[in-house]
């Protein structure tokens, strides 16, 4: 597995807008070989900013590479590209992770 996440870190008078344009955005994710989830996490309030991170997991690294040279990402960061620089303060910090443990939840069934 492998994880990806952009932090994005917004004024508290951005909040909704900021939160409405990923809300409104046309994911093609899942038309994506290797996509398994993506989750987008809001922090709490600090100092009047708040702490957003897109997360996807991917099933390996290629697959998000993959991702990244995909005419599905250029559409969704052509859209994104001069409405969220507003937005957010700075630029987005990527993090990738390379997944070395998973513990999921364990069946109902015994």
């Amino acid at each position: 597995m492998f994880l990806a996440m952009n932090r994005f870190t917004v004024r508290v008078e951005n909040a909704a807008a900021f939160e409405q344009l990923w809300l409104s955005r046309d994911s093609r994710l899942h038309e994506l070989e290797g996509f398994v989830a993506f989750h987008m996490l809001k922090g709490a309030e600090q100092d009047g900013t708040i702490l957003y991170a897109s997360h996807t997991v991917w099933d390996s690294e290629e697959n998000f590479t993959a991702w990244t040279c995909s005419q599905q990402f250029r559409d969704a960061h052509a859209r994104a590209g001069g409405t969220s620089r507003k937005l957010h303060e700075g630029h987005p910090q990527f993090e990738g992770f390379t997944s070395i443990q998973q513990i999921g939840r364990q069946s109902d069934a015994a």
